[in-house]
């Protein structure tokens, strides 16, 4: 009873003990949101058993033919992005339609940026997103295993 203390450690991964996959993940026809919230959990390490709050545990992720996704609903014509110039009377606003069509990632990108934590590290976690419009991308090099979204909880 004595070392009672030792059993019940928890143990906090340092970055010697953080090991970062590269995952590829296919977005056409996939719901939005859903792929969204399911990325981020990947990017942000949650499915790990080393898990840290406060440090970038999680994967790199290459996601392709994010000009594939849907939307439910009527979502498409009435989802609007905005965004602010900085100037008076600067507030534009873009349905997602529009944004689909002009840049397919940037859909994409806003929708899993959006589920991370607002401070440096979901910053710093944000960077190991990467977003391509077609079947093509340039991190051949480093080896992405292709994973099925359906398996993730």
């Amino acid at each position: 009873m004595a070392n009672y203390k030792d059993k019940y450690i928890t143990k906090s991964a340092t970055p010697k003990d953080i090991k970062k996959d590269w995952v590829l993940v296919d977005a056409n026809g996939a719901l939005l949101g859903r792929m969204a919230s399911k990325v981020a959990k990947i990017i942000r390490g949650k499915y790990k058993a080393n898990y840290t709050p406060h440090m970038d545990c999680g994967d790199n992720v290459v996601i392709i033919n994010a000009d594939k996704i849907k939307l439910s609903g009527d979502k498409l014509n009435q989802k609007k992005y905005i965004s602010h110039t900085g100037y008076p009377g600067g507030q534009r606003a873009i349905v997602a339609k529009d944004l689909l069509a002009k840049h397919p990632t940037r859909l994409v990108e806003k929708a899993v940026k959006g589920m991370l934590p607002k401070n440096k590290l979901g910053r710093a976690i944000n960077k190991n997103l990467y977003v391509y419009a077609g079947d093509n991308h340039n991190q051949e090099a480093q080896k992405p295993k292709l994973i099925n979204l359906d398996d993730i909880k």
